[in-house]
């Protein structure tokens, strides 16, 4: 949805559970259209959800801008065209998408942004019917290298089925099942988050 301000339209951010949110599948015809968009195209979007989304009139407390992985245009340009508190890396336990952390880490120092930390997903397997935990992917070197490139973990969050189950009803899992370890690593990461932003 859109709405005319003066001479340009801003698009209207959407809310569920008190949380706004904007998003290029918004913008697609149907929910299987691919997103190829390069170049001028790319950034013309990224400036459109920058600065011509309308929030509403209370100022956000947060505003979090999911990333597709990498180092490419989308995020050397973000970092010139808007003031960023600092990055979130998303990674999960293997060797292999550690490679992609040091390089993002790297990245994000370059154009100065800073790294506020590491977020684990499926950091290992809670068993829903004994509530044991395995480490599927292995034994994780996240804090090594966060140790290492000077940043910390901010959590691990569990592959646990209740978290896709509900996710498909479009319901969080802090809100669905809060006693659940997922729920309680989310909550974990936004105070560590929360913490971080405060000290800057």
């Amino acid at each position: 949805m859109a709405k005319r301000v003066g001479d340009r339209e801003v698009l209207i951010a959407p809310e569920a559970h008190g949380i706004k949110v904007m998003s290029i599948g918004f913008l697609l015809p149907s929910e299987d259209t691919p997103v190829i968009w390069r170049g001028p195209v790319l950034f013309k979007a990224l400036n459109q959800f920058l600065f011509d989304v309308d929030w509403g009139d209370e100022e956000l407390d947060f505003l979090i801008i999911d990333l597709p992985p990498g180092t490419g245009d989308v995020q050397i340009t973000l970092g010139q065209v808007a003031e960023l508190d600092g990055a979130v890396i998303v990674t999960t336990p293997q060797d292999v998408a550690l490679i992609d952390v040091k390089k993002g880490i790297q990245m994000f120092n370059e154009v100065m942004i800073p790294v506020l930390g590491i977020v684990e997903n499926m950091s290992y397997f809670v068993c829903p019917d004994s509530g044991k935990t395995y480490e599927i992917f292995g034994k994780s070197k996240t804090e090594e290298v966060a140790k290492k490139y000077g940043t910390e973990v901010l959590g691990k969050i569990p592959i646990e089925p209740k978290v896709a189950e509900f996710s498909d009803l479009g319901v969080p899992i802090v809100l669905a099942k809060e006693d659940s370890e997922s729920a309680k690593a989310f909550m974990q990461i936004a105070e560590n988050l929360i913490r971080k932003l405060s000290q800057q």
